[in-house]
């Protein structure tokens, strides 16, 4: 039998749960609390959570810049082609 689509979700979504598992372990061991700095506030938090939020943020920098640069190659892509650029051929009318 052949892969399906449905097959590899089902995989993706366990191996979200394994990461999102090691993710909970990590915040629980972690839990003392650590006192941030930013800018001209000043709080305390625990130290997992904390760092989650740093990693959450460092995601958030990334897919913007990613968003950016797909925006851009598209912009590009319909000016040398003269029509939009999408990811399914286009459909003949009769």
């Amino acid at each position: 039998m052949r892969p399906t689509r449905i097959s590899g979700t089902w995989i993706a979504v366990l191996i979200a749960i394994v990461v999102l598992i090691f993710l909970l372990v990590f915040i629980l061991q972690n839990g003392g609390n650590t006192t941030i700095r930013f800018l001209w506030g000043e709080f305390s938090l625990p130290l997992g959570v904390a760092l989650l939020f740093g990693a959450i943020g460092g995601a958030l920098l990334v897919a913007v810049v990613g968003a950016a640069r797909i925006l851009q190659l598209r912009r590009q892509a319909k000016r040398v082609t003269g029509r939009p650029a999408t990811s399914s051929p286009a459909r003949r009318e009769s």
